[in-house]
């Protein structure tokens, strides 16, 4: 394989998306938050394969909704971008 496919830098560690039992009440609000804090770091995949959901999955609009009212009413640009995707997506 060329060496410029390489990557020889990569001392990050992966994300570890912190969630409650997936039978508690706020596994979805968590799920949601793990799917925002997922794709803000380019590891949209990752945080999928972490919380059991995929990246526009209608079962979480409700949350994710939540979440973009408290980002637009506290000014957190970026985190409103992302679940106004989210909800594009879900279409």
């Amino acid at each position: 394989m060329s060496r410029a496919f390489v990557k020889e830098d990569d001392h990050e560690p992966d994300p570890d998306y912190r969630l409650p039992d997936p039978d508690s009440p706020y596994y979805e609000e968590a799920a949601a938050w793990a799917l925002i804090q997922g794709a803000d770091g380019g590891d949209s995949r990752g945080a999928e394969l972490a919380t059991g959901y995929r990246w526009g999955d209608p079962a979480l609009v409700s949350a994710i909704t939540k979440i973009l009212a408290r980002a637009e009413e506290e000014g957190e640009d970026r985190v409103a971008q992302l679940a106004r995707r989210f909800l594009r997506t879900a279409g």
